[in-house]
């Protein structure tokens, strides 16, 4: 496992180094001979980057659609211009934290479109949680738990996250999946 994440971490990072001077990114150029086979597997997974501890991008996908290594390299590369955020610069390389979430598929929430029921189903620390109707989708990565350490905060704030006032009459579809999260801080002094 170490060397899965090591090497998902290094693409992500790697990404963001080039992206930052300006070359083109290619995943299959960056990929090893030697990296473990699960990386050519469809994988789907999220980038965060964190300067400080403060949310500088956070971009995913939910779903398997392309092999992993390409999935994390166009998702770095995308973080970097999270449209709730200013883009990512060179003055944040130094002290950049990258982190790496890589997903398992969803699956729906037995009796997830009732609140309580979902409330009681969520395992904190544990699940990441999407929420979807006919017109939007929204999801918080099983790390949020961090900070939203209760079910009915949790919920709660990926409902704001997703534009709903309130848990809807009819109900949402909820699916729950897990992610396992790899982090590449920056070295002392930083990097150049």
């Amino acid at each position: 496992m170490e060397a899965f994440g090591d090497a998902v971490v290094r693409l992500a990072v790697e990404t963001v180094r080039l992206s930052l001077a300006a070359a083109p990114v290619d995943p299959d150029a960056l990929l090893r001979e030697d990296d473990p086979p699960r990386l050519r597997e469809p994988g789907a997974s999220f980038v965060t980057l964190e300067r400080g501890g403060r949310l500088r991008g956070c971009i995913g996908t939910l779903q398997a659609q392309r092999p992993l290594y390409v999935d994390v390299a166009r998702n770095a590369e995308r973080s970097m211009s999270d449209p709730r955020l200013a883009p990512v610069d060179v003055d944040d390389w130094p002290v950049l934290t990258v982190k790496v979430s890589v997903l398992t598929a969803p699956e729906p929430i037995e009796g997830g479109d009732d609140a309580r029921v979902l409330m009681a189903a969520l395992r904190p620390g544990v699940d990441g949680l999407i929420l979807s109707d006919d017109k939007r989708r929204s999801t918080f990565l099983p790390s949020v738990w961090r900070r939203l350490d209760t079910p009915e905060r949790f919920l709660a704030a990926l409902l704001r996250k997703g534009g709903w006032n309130r848990w809807p009459e009819g109900g949402l579809n909820a699916r729950r999946y897990e992610s396992l999260e790899f982090v590449s801080t920056p070295p002392p002094g930083g990097r150049t």
